[in-house]
């Protein structure tokens, strides 16, 4: 399954996107069992939210040239970021209702640094402006016209982030939409990559456009540290994906390494990672999706979601490989 038709027909006012099947009973009572990733993998490691095997092969040969986990992450995003075909991503994501595209990314190392844009507009790698921002400023997190300022200051070149192809789709929606605080006919999503490299070290990031046809100057998980990406090189990393709304409500990727510092495995921490927010008393977890990818210091992975239809691409021990997720609802 593709990526961008992992999220459809949002809705802000029940926070919800429509899944298929979604007339099936929920397993409400317990997580369903699935293959945990338990096996600990051959240094070095990259693992990524979805199908993205290009950008994992980016990653790895990063590490291979003798480039640190910090440096494969940033390239595998940036990858990601320059693809105008990818629709959630970048150069080419579709853009708020009225009709500006908004980056969001977060960056961290393993020492525990960390740096993210929000709101960066006109700028193709968000990313790399994030982790400019851990590196070259005494801040975590830049946002809107700073972010964008700071960006050219830094020597990256002023583009126009709306293709054709995304202002055809925007226009497509204005025509079937109701202007108003409402996210409708939504196809979106983040791109998350973990790494190990040879030493154990380990580093992550995370890039997106956002919801699509989000009201102006919304903000998801994805920059936001410890919802949308956390890193600790003494226990693991955890990247999210999905609504980033419910993810900042669970502060789900540092829920999840703290669960792995306590001895859960990445699969066990990821699975209660999701309990978290379906086991909610006002949960509407049947008109939504969150995914989430982990990696311990052992080289253990995990990844699970709320429904059907994630992916966690793997590259290690020369193969990369994209492998489908369990999941909660049925």
């Amino acid at each position: 399954m593709k990526r961008r038709k992992f999220l459809r027909n949002t809705s802000l006012g029940t926070a919800g996107i429509f899944v298929a099947g979604k007339g099936l009973a929920a397993n409400t009572d317990a997580l369903t069992p699935v293959v945990s990733e338990t096996q600990a993998a051959q240094k070095p490691l990259i693992i990524a939210t979805w199908n993205v095997n290009k950008e994992t092969e980016k990653a790895w040969e990063t590490l291979q040239n003798g480039q640190s986990a910090l440096d494969a992450v940033e390239e595998g995003c940036k990858l990601a970021e320059a693809n105008i075909d990818n629709i959630t991503v970048g150069k080419g994501g579709l853009p708020d209702r009225d009709g500006h595209v908004t980056l969001d990314a977060s960056i961290m190392d393993s020492k525990g640094n960390c740096g993210s844009v929000v709101y960066l507009q006109n700028v193709t790698h968000a990313v790399s402006v994030a982790r400019m921002v851990m590196e070259k400023t005494p801040h975590v997190m830049l946002a809107g016209k700073g972010a964008e300022q700071f960006a050219y200051e830094m020597g990256l070149k002023k583009e126009n982030l709306l293709t054709e192809k995304a202002k055809k789709a925007w226009d497509e929606w204005k025509v079937k939409s109701e202007y108003q605080p409402v996210i409708n006919i939504e196809n979106h999503d983040t791109i998350g990559i973990l790494a190990m490299d040879a030493n154990g070290d380990i580093a992550g990031a995370c890039t997106t456009s956002g919801l699509a046809y989000k009201m102006n100057g919304r903000v998801g998980d994805s920059p936001i540290i410890g919802s949308g990406l956390f890193v600790d090189n003494e226990v693991g990393a955890a990247v999210a994906t999905g609504l980033g709304e419910e993810v900042i409500k669970t502060v789900g990727s540092f829920l999840i390494v703290e669960l792995m510092r306590q001895g859960k495995t990445p699969q066990e921490a990821c699975e209660e990672a999701v309990k978290r927010i379906v086991t909610k008393p006002d949960s509407n977890y049947k008109n939504f999706q969150v995914g989430y990818i982990a990696m311990n210091k052992k080289g253990e992975t995990g990844f699970y979601s709320i429904h059907k239809g994630f992916w966690m691409t793997k590259h290690t021990n020369g193969k990369n490989e994209n492998k489908e997720s369990g999941y909660y609802h049925k």
